[in-house]
């Protein structure tokens, strides 16, 4: 098994993976073009920020999983993906306090104008009387978008600082996340408009989706109060880059920003940015992840996602179909024999309905099993009589969507 690191990894992972009997080559200089002249023997690719394209999914033939070493995948073309039966699967939750405690430092240097303070201060200006006005985070409304790891660990380190903080309700949470969102009292509200309306700070933690897109744009921006504070260290594309800079300079927002539109792809060089410049932002470049804790933990996670599709399981999954496909479902209890699938499999084909899911579940003893499969086509009496005429079926039901 050949395992790929198209970025730089914790030693530690390499070692667990060798041992176990990979062949491991990590590779960090390797870019969106040269990765698919390096893909020709490999069976699983590890990536961080390096952008996996069709081109280098189409160079290869033995790829079968490609782990992203963190939560976002928008750098990998995951249609492409899936088009060849390549899982691809993420580390979610790992960086999430590492880049909470980014943006609540992004926050402070806003308020307190750290960096500008360090900056007299290096060239030889002692200017107390300019810095010894701030707000105070005590008692400030923090506006959360996208309550999910990181912004519940924002909002964790937010209320320690005696902040009230608001999120949007949302449908499908579990008790366990709610109970959470209680003990915080945290405000759940039921649109933009009302989450935005009284916000003096608004952190945005959603990832880049064709939804989210430009969702910071003049329109939301307009529905803050002056003067307030956004934060962004989820994705540039997220923020209307050109819309906040026309906020800041017609009603002073300020702005704490690790991303942005179009950061260079590599660790170093030339960046040119209006927004990055601007007086009113502070900015980092893209590290949020970037501690060594947040940093062994992901690749912990990128090693058990490893793990355990070596041993046969595909856990973190994002490219696979999760809501039930096809028209008819068969639930068919049959022997746990060898041959048996293959005969139920030869009845549909020759019917002509394509299976679109299916799961094989054996009951203890593994004397006898059960299939559930979706197919796409109706399950007539004259496949159903089929069905159960194979000798090692007990018993087939259909149920129809």
């Amino acid at each position: 098994m050949r395992i790929l690191f198209a970025d730089s990894v914790d030693p530690t992972a390499v070692t667990r993976l060798e041992a176990a009997g990979a062949d491991v080559v990590v590779d960090p200089a390797l870019s969106a073009d040269t990765l698919p002249d390096a893909l020709g023997d490999v069976d699983i690719l590890v990536v961080r920020s390096t952008k996996v394209t069709a081109a280098a999914i189409a160079a290869a033939p033995q790829l079968g999983l490609i782990v992203r070493a963190g939560a976002g995948t928008d750098n990998i073309d995951r249609l492409a993906a899936s088009a060849a039966g390549i899982y691809v699967s993420n580390v979610p939750g790992r960086n999430a306090v590492a880049v909470a405690e980014l943006t609540i430092g992004l926050l402070l240097a806003i308020d307190r104008r750290i960096p500008d303070n360090t900056v007299d201060l290096r060239a030889g200006r002692w200017a107390k009387g300019t810095y010894t006005k701030a707000d105070g985070l005590l008692g400030k409304r923090l506006a959360i978008l996208g309550l999910g790891d990181i912004g519940m660990a924002v909002a964790e380190r937010a209320v320690a600082f005696g902040m009230t903080v608001s999120a949007l309700a949302k449908a499908g949470r579990s008790p366990a996340t709610l109970a959470r969102i209680s003990s915080l009292g945290i405000r759940l509200v039921d649109t933009i408009d009302d989450l935005v309306a009284d916000a003096d700070v608004l952190s945005v933690h959603v990832p880049k989706a064709p939804g989210t897109v430009g969702l910071v744009g003049a329109d939301l921006l307009a529905k803050l109060p002056d003067r307030s504070i956004v934060l962004n260290t989820s994705r540039g594309d997220v923020v209307d880059e050109a819309a906040l800079i026309a906020a800041m300079d017609a009603r002073g927002l300020r702005a704490g920003l690790d991303v942005w539109a179009d950061e260079p792809g590599g660790s170093s060089g030339e960046f040119v940015s209006a927004l990055a410049a601007h007086p009113n932002v502070v900015g980092t470049h893209h590290i949020g992840a970037s501690t060594d804790q947040a940093q062994a933990s992901v690749a912990d996670g990128t090693i058990e996602v490893i793990e355990a599709y070596l041993g046969g399981r595909v856990i973190n999954c994002v490219n696979l179909v999760v809501e039930p496909q096809g028209s008819d479902t068969l639930e068919i209890r049959h022997l746990d024999r060898v041959g048996v699938l293959a005969k139920i499999f030869e009845v549909l084909r020759t019917a002509g309905l394509n299976v679109q899911q299916m799961q094989n579940q054996p009951f203890e003893g593994a004397a006898a099993a059960v299939a559930t499969i979706n197919v796409h086509g109706e399950i007539g009496d004259e496949v159903s009589d089929a069905l159960r005429a194979i000798d090692e079926v007990l018993s087939v039901a259909v149920t129809r969507r």
